[in-house]
């Protein structure tokens, strides 16, 4: 940002200036070629020093006095219209006219002036009863008189301030909370205060107060730059309105603008959230910091070491591991938590593994959790770009970061601020801290997608494809950086973004449509005729499945709901659901799940084999399709066929759970290959949670162990989540258990079950399936982000579909198992 240099009226009856000369002087250098921004403030700032020193000396203090800056102006800069916060230390008693000398011409001058007079030890009582008045001090600088007197109270008050620092910092925390609630946050506020608001100046002042304790600092990397660029806007806005104002008003920014040599008011924003941005996240990893330095000292960090338990990078993925003597516990490959922090594994290798960011974020969220401040640099100073199309692991990771709701949203913010984001989605840098002048928003056009994407991730439950709902939400507002109609930018931006995030065909218009459809629902609902059956066309016309319609119906209340309380009514609410009954109507039965595949000759060959030996037969192989090039395979493609038998679902999920095998799609089929009974086929596509993928031979044998029962999985499972008790989490949407329409099979009953991905969690359907004693003919498990969504066909024993109230029974028998 340009530094402001525009002249202004040295008339101005509010010069802080004797008429003797101060006054010319300051409206020289305010008019004057000179630079504007910190050397100004400084100038301004010495100025005012030797005013207030020739103040002191004409009062004839006596020795044993001293004049002392504090707060603002002893940080040694003043903007044109700051107050100025003196103190006048004395040794001993002092003439009551002293002080009258020194303040009467300051106010005849027209500044306001914060004074008192005190000793050292009434300075430092003061201190000690009144956190704001000792931040103050923390800033003191001598003017004039004793120094010896004022280098005395600053080492009293240093020293005060950290021997209290345990117990004071709790007490500025809650401070800096209810000034934030009470001025909101800079970076979404479109008449924002640039000193009190979060992210503001008095933020800047708080981080440096912390460094002072000595227990922890705020990262410096663009700090400076922040704080000097709302000082720059401050100074424009106080000479813009000739008033010593902090909070920016619409009707100032365009003059602000001007005379910071700012294209427009929109620019001058952006720099300012940015700027907020800056401060805004040194303050929050600072704090964190600081609660682990106070957890520390109070006894309550986390030091102790379990017994038997492998450190990180050991590669075995078992319970929980640490490092020396801190814990750490992995959360996914690479990633371990650590004083309630996401950091990298000891063995982590971030130049060879492009989707470690993604897995970090996403491991985090879900754990509510945030990315560690170290980490994050990290990852950026080391990782490569994705390859383009991104690896399927990048973009299912994607989907998990988003779908833990409101927990994604620090995690993206650390990612942004370190440039992740626009790395991942270069055209996000276009909507970064662009405002919205609507009062209907409450957030910047970026903020706005995130919160989309959060109010979405509580919607997954009302679609069969919570990963197009999740990605459309936070991208379907991207065209609002281009010219035009955001929507129509939008849908030509995603026909572009989504093949490179390895989107297919099929999937990428979904997202088009939904990206450029996304005000449709509500637009036609509240303005046109809802009787009238063109209305009904209109919409059958952009979305042409029920499942499209789900989507756009949930994507269309999760964006109203994110732009703020009155962009969504129950009366829009009903307007649009009552659209959305009568497409859904007209659309009914254009749902049908798809053909299944034809079983290829290795599922062919094991099914045989199976047939013929009466045994389990199996294949594993590598899968490193959508994996980086030169990465390591992301999972393995398990075929398993065995001849037809009650459990066999739950138990082969139940062993792969046993081996921390995350289940990423299933189907389960019968086939009778030789005419001698019926085989089940299980495909599955399994990755590891963390740690090297199991052998081959150790997941065969437990297959088969498992499978003659000599390997109770349910009692080994149990006992591991005893000894290791998982993190409870991000809260999520509680899992919806339904019986399909009639029509969705004519030959079985159709279960779906949409779920919170958790480990064992096929193995607890299968396990309820098999206890209400039902066959499963076919099965779709798949897991999109950190969703499972998935179909059974249910028959009795003797083929038929169940009745409804059978069906009834069996959906609640598995709601109970998820419970």
């Amino acid at each position: 940002m340009t530094t402001e240099t525009s002249p202004s009226d040295p008339g101005d009856p509010a010069d802080p200036f004797d008429p003797a000369g101060g006054a010319a002087a300051r409206a020289a250098l305010l008019a004057g070629p000179g630079p504007g921004g910190r050397p100004r403030r400084r100038a301004l700032a010495r100025l005012t020093d030797d005013w207030l020193a020739g103040l002191l000396a004409a009062a004839g203090a006596p020795p044993g006095v001293a004049l002392v800056a504090v707060g603002g102006y002893g940080r040694g800069e003043l903007s044109p219209r700051s107050d100025l916060d003196v103190l006048l230390l004395h040794d001993g008693p002092v003439a009551r006219e002293l002080p009258e000398r020194i303040w009467y011409p300051v106010w005849d001058a027209g500044a306001k002036l914060d004074h008192a007079v005190r000793t050292v030890a009434q300075a430092r009582t003061v201190a000690a009863g009144d956190l704001k008045a000792q931040l103050g001090l923390l800033d003191a600088r001598h003017l004039a008189g004793d120094r010896a007197l004022t280098d005395a109270l600053r080492s009293a008050v240093l020293t005060d301030w950290r021997a209290s620092a345990p117990a004071r910092l709790p007490e500025l925390r809650e401070l800096v909370r209810e000034r934030a609630e009470r001025h909101g946050e800079l970076s979404f506020l479109l008449e924002p205060d640039l000193k009190e608001a979060r992210g503001g100046l008095r933020d800047v002042v708080v981080l440096d107060a912390i460094a002072a304790t000595w227990l922890a600092d705020a990262p410096r990397d663009g700090l400076d730059t922040a704080a000097r660029r709302l000082a720059d806007v401050r100074d424009a806005l106080h000479l813009a309105t000739g008033r010593a104002t902090d909070r920016l008003s619409l009707q100032d920014q365009e003059q602000v603008a001007e005379r910071l040599g700012v294209l427009d008011a929109d620019t001058l924003l952006r720099r300012v959230y940015e700027a907020a941005r800056t401060i805004a996240y040194a303050g929050d990893v600072t704090w964190r910091a600081v609660d682990r330095v106070l957890a520390a000292r109070g006894g309550r960090g986390r030091r102790v070491r379990r017994p038997g338990i492998p450190f990180a990078g050991s590669g075995r993925g078992t319970g929980a591991v640490a490092r020396g003597a801190v814990e750490r516990r992995p959360l996914a490959e690479g990633v371990v938590e650590q004083d309630g922090e996401a950091v990298l594994a000891q063995g982590a290798r971030p130049a060879a593994d492009p989707v470690l960011p993604l897995r970090a974020a996403a491991a985090a969220a879900q754990n509510g959790l945030t990315v560690s401040y170290a980490t994050v640099r990290r990852l950026a100073a080391e990782c490569r770009p994705l390859p383009v199309p991104w690896p399927d692991e990048a973009r299912e990771q994607l989907v998990t970061l988003l779908g833990a709701g409101e927990s994604a949203v620090p995690v993206w913010e650390a990612m942004e601020a370190e440039g992740l984001v626009r790395r991942l989605l270069p055209d996000w840098e276009r909507v970064r801290c662009r405002p919205q002048r609507n009062a209907v928003h409450r957030w910047t056009v970026d903020r706005h997608l995130v919160e989309t994407a959060v109010r979405a991730a509580a919607m997954t439950r009302r679609v069969a494809r919570p990963d197009l709902l999740l990605v459309a939400a936070l991208l379907h507002d991207i065209g609002k950086g281009w010219p035009g109609d955001h929507s129509e930018a939008g849908e030509v931006i995603v026909r572009d973004l989504a093949p490179r995030m390895g989107f297919g065909p099929e999937d990428t218009e979904t997202l088009a449509v939904l990206v450029r459809h996304h005000l449709t629902l509500v637009d036609t609902a509240t303005r046109r005729d809802p009787d009238d059956p063109a209305t009904v066309e209109a919409i059958t016309k952009v979305v042409t499945t029920l499942p499209e319609l789900e989507l756009l119906h949930a994507l269309t209340e999760a964006d109203a709901l994110a732009t703020g309380p009155a962009a969504w009514s129950g009366w829009r609410a009903s307007l649009v659901d009552g659209l959305v009954a009568r497409a859904a109507d007209r659309l009914a039965g254009a749902g049908a799940a798809p053909a299944e595949a034809a079983p290829t000759a290795e599922q062919e060959r094991l099914a045989v084999e199976a047939a013929r030996t009466g045994q389990p037969a199996l294949s594993l192989r590598a899968r490193s399709e959508g994996a980086s090039p030169g990465a390591e395979p992301m999972g393995v493609e398990l075929n398993l066929a065995v001849p037809d038998r009650p459990g066999l679902l739950g138990t082969a999920a139940g062993v792969l759970a046993l081996h921390r095998l995350a289940v990423r799609s299933a189907g389960l089929r019968e086939l009778d290959p030789v005419g001698a009974g019926p085989v089940l086929l299980l495909s599955w596509r399994v990755a590891a949670e963390y740690g090297e993928l199991p052998e081959a031979a150790r997941l065969r044998a437990d297959l088969r162990r498992a499978l003659d029962g000599s390997l109770d999985v349910a009692r080994r499972l149990a006992e591991r989540d005893a000894a290791a008790p998982r993190r409870r989490g991000v809260p999520t949407p509680p899992p919806l258990v339904a019986v399909a329409p009639a029509v969705a099979s004519e030959s079985a009953t159709v279960l779906e079950v949409r779920a919170h991905d958790a480990p064992g969690l096929l193995h607890r359907i299968g396990r309820a399936l098999d206890g209400a004693g039902v066959r499963v003919r076919t099965a779709h498990v798949s897991t999109l982000g950190a969703e499972a969504v998935d179909s059974f066909y249910l028959t009795d024993e003797a083929g038929s579909p169940l009745t409804a109230r059978r069906a009834g029974e069996v959906a609640a028998a598995v709601r109970a198992a998820l419970g």
